[in-house]
């Protein structure tokens, strides 16, 4: 796979739209550092490590409101063949606010608000809402 994180976001959006509960995704320390940023933000209600046949997985929980899935929408904007970095003025809102961009920053992984409130710019991930 030469993209797990794209494919880790995809199965989020995929089952949030077909309203599934939970879901399992292959475990890595930065997909696990992802799911708690998530799930700060409201779009993953609940994130747990665990092991399944001798491997270590991610059982993450999709967040619903009224219904309706918090996930809506998940573009990536730093992809393995092409590489986006954003220095702390180039971070912008995300759909007026109502969305998040996720970036890999030297002090982890924040969305756009914390970064710009730690002054700290970095790869930026994906934008989601």
């Amino acid at each position: 796979m030469t993209d797990p994180i794209g494919a880790m976001l995809i199965m989020i959006k995929n089952a949030s739209i077909a309203s599934k509960d939970v879901i399992t995704v292959p475990y890595s320390k930065l997909k696990h550092a992802i799911a708690i940023c998530l799930e700060k933000d409201g779009y993953v209600t609940s994130v747990s490590q665990r092991t399944k046949g001798g491997h270590q997985i991610l059982e993450l929980g999709l967040a619903y409101k009224d219904e309706k899935p918090m996930v809506n929408h998940i573009e990536r904007v730093s992809k393995p063949s092409r590489r986006v970095y954003m220095g702390v003025d180039d971070i912008k809102s995300v759909r007026n606010g109502y969305g998040r961009l996720v970036l890999s920053t030297p002090k982890g992984i924040l969305n756009n608000t914390d970064a710009r409130k730690q002054l700290v710019g970095g790869e930026a991930l994906f934008k989601i809402w």
